[in-house]
């Protein structure tokens, strides 16, 4: 099944005031279930790819679709619900809260999102916050058991190494199911024995869960375990 289409994307950028362009009118598809990376040397326009693939960024011009439904020119509002419910992301940095639990972390994204518990009657407010609160939780808890770290649901991220703190940030990733993940450099901060567990980890998600992962890395382990590697120089496939 088609889950993303570009089409003649361009991307301009204006650092320091100098207008670059980063993507220049770059056609691309990804199907469900694919396990890709985008490569290139540093300013080819892997981290501009990435934004546009997550419509974090709106190309200067061309088109974006999704599942045959362009995205391109919605609405801020619309585009932010888009993402909460059809989009992941892992950082480099990982973004979590640090006056959050991991397990609070997780669920953020559902608060975002407002999930809701099919069943209960929703004019009852104090037992439908309670119900909401507690399917969340329970959401997040099952998300950190498939990143092996339910046992650490409760210890804050200054509590955990740097590869429980990214596997944490892939569970928030995959908590609200979505149907694609968009992991930018996740591997630039960890030595390769993390490395290595974090892709097996997303490999065996990618098998049994059908997500699609997207990864913007120069790391050859990276590039070794994707099933594409999209080539980028100056902004265009090579």
């Amino acid at each position: 099944m088609l889950e993303r289409a570009f089409r003649k994307l361009h991307a301009e950028t204006s650092p320091n005031g100098l207008r670059v362009t980063a993507i220049k009118d770059l056609s691309l598809t990804f199907h469900r279930g694919e396990f890709s990376a985008i490569a290139g040397p540093s300013g080819s326009g892997k981290s501009t790819l990435l934004n546009l693939i997550g419509t974090l960024d709106p190309p200067t011009h061309g088109k974006i679709f999704f599942q045959d439904k362009e995205v391109t020119y919605m609405s801020e509002d619309a585009l932010a619900d888009f993402r909460l419910r059809s989009i992941g992301f892992i950082f480099q940095a990982y973004n979590l809260l640090p006056v959050l639990t991991a397990a609070e972390n997780v669920a953020y994204v559902l608060d975002l999102q407002g999930a809701k518990v099919p069943g209960f009657f929703w004019h009852k407010k104090c037992l439908a916050h309670f119900a909401a609160r507690k399917e969340r939780r329970a959401r997040a808890l099952e998300a950190l058991e498939m990143v092996g770290l339910k046992s650490q649901a409760d210890r804050f991220p200054r509590q955990l190494s740097g590869g429980q703190q990214q596997r944490v940030a892939i569970a928030r990733a995959i908590v609200h199911r979505p149907t694609v993940v968009l992991a930018d450099e996740i591997t630039a901060n960890l030595d390769s024995k993390t490395s290595e567990s974090l892709l097996d980890l997303m490999q065996d998600l990618n098998k049994k869960k059908g997500v699609t992962f997207i990864f913007s890395s120069h790391d050859p382990l990276v590039l070794s375990r994707a099933k594409r590697v999209i080539q980028l120089r100056d902004g265009m496939l090579t």
